[in-house]
């Protein structure tokens, strides 16, 4: 039997995806051999490769302003390639810190030159708990930059309007809510997103990036930590996670038969739903800190009144086949991870056990 599955990444993965690498794992369309020994510039690999970027740039409507680059390293090794490839000597970039990884893009930049939190703002027991409103937020009109993150993986917030940066490029961590609602691409001058939430396995990281901003990308870097390099190869410089570009493949397939873009918002928006409802519904259990404005679909995050009885709800939410609801060890508490995969039944399984266990 499968588990229910919240966590928050790796995470739940669509099942036709991963049945259908199941089924090719060891002959891929019948070439005899599985994709991983396939050679990234054969053409039964290119063949994926295309149509994988092709898949995003539909589901995503990507303009031809823009770059589709698939890399490696993780979300985390883009906060510091990223200062690195814009953020130009006497210059400075702004960063809106909204939860941990925001503050982690943050540090990374002021290692490689000067950065800034335009606004960083916790409550009084140190949790992030809303986004800004565009009224708070002060741009430095010289920025290099500015770096937001769309969804706040451990504290549970996102954007629901995205900040207006004027004439500044904005570069956007969306690695927790890429592909759960429309976004406007052209917005940004750079999108980063690692896979294992939403898009495939983890070891993926897919970049959205604007050719204009491309151009004023530093020149002196190694040609691997190059942004335009990337670009320049169609994502093929090294070896690429073939794997990795297969299973988002896969996924983006689902996604496209599942109705799109349009549709998982719809479902994502009611599955929030059903989980905040039983948080409001129990304020006396139930501790839910985000302000509402800025309640995340992705990632909704609770904790238990009685904190001595959080090791109780783990254990019976096991007994009840449910995985990965234990909040993050450096925020504690609880936290369902709802991506695009996770499916309505699954959640109201977890509505209907949490509202048991309040009982």
């Amino acid at each position: 039997m499968r588990k229910i599955n919240f966590n928050a990444g790796p995470s739940a993965m669509p099942l036709p995806a991963l049945e259908l690498a199941q089924k090719e794992m060891l002959n891929f369309e019948g070439t005899g051999m599985s994709i991983m020994e396939h050679s990234h510039r054969g053409k039964d690999f290119l063949r994926v490769h295309e149509e994988a970027k092709a898949l995003l740039r539909e589901l995503m409507e990507i303009p031809s302003t823009h770059e589709v680059l698939f890399m490696q390293g993780g979300a985390s090794m883009q906060f510091a390639l990223v200062p690195m490839n814009f953020l130009k000597e006497g210059k400075s970039a702004d960063y809106v810190v909204t939860g941990t990884w925001g503050k982690k893009a943050l540090e990374e930049a002021q290692r490689v030159g000067k950065a800034r939190a335009a606004w960083q703002q916790t409550d009084a027991q140190g949790r992030y708990v809303r986004v800004p409103k565009q009224s708070e937020v002060s741009f430095d009109a010289h920025a290099c930059y500015v770096h937001t993150t769309s969804n706040n993986t451990l504290y549970g917030s996102q954007y629901w309007e995205f900040l207006d940066t004027g004439k500044l490029w904005q570069v956007c961590d969306m690695s927790s809510d890429i592909l759960s609602r429309r976004v406007e691409v052209s917005q940004f001058g750079l999108i980063y997103a690692g896979a294992q939430k939403n898009l495939g396995p983890a070891g993926l990281v897919v970049v959205v990036v604007h050719k204009a901003f491309l151009e004023e990308a530093a020149k002196q870097l190694p040609l691997i930590f190059r942004y335009a390099t990337f670009a320049e190869h169609d994502s093929l410089l090294n070896t690429p996670s073939t794997f990795g570009i297969y299973m988002l493949r896969n996924c983006l397939r689902w996604l496209k038969a599942e109705g799109g873009v349009s549709a998982m918002a719809e479902r994502n928006e009611k599955k929030a739903r059903a989980l905040y409802a039983v948080l409001d519904e129990l304020p006396d259990f139930y501790v839910a800190p985000v302000e509402k404005e800025s309640r995340s679909q992705m990632n909704v995050v609770f904790h238990l009144k009685n904190p001595a009885l959080d090791e109780a709800f783990v254990k019976a939410a096991a007994a009840e086949n449910m995985a990965g609801v234990k909040g993050h060890r450096s925020t504690g508490g609880m936290r369902a991870s709802i991506y695009n995969a996770v499916n309505q039944q699954d959640v109201e399984a977890l509505a209907a056990f949490m509202r048991r266990f309040a009982r």
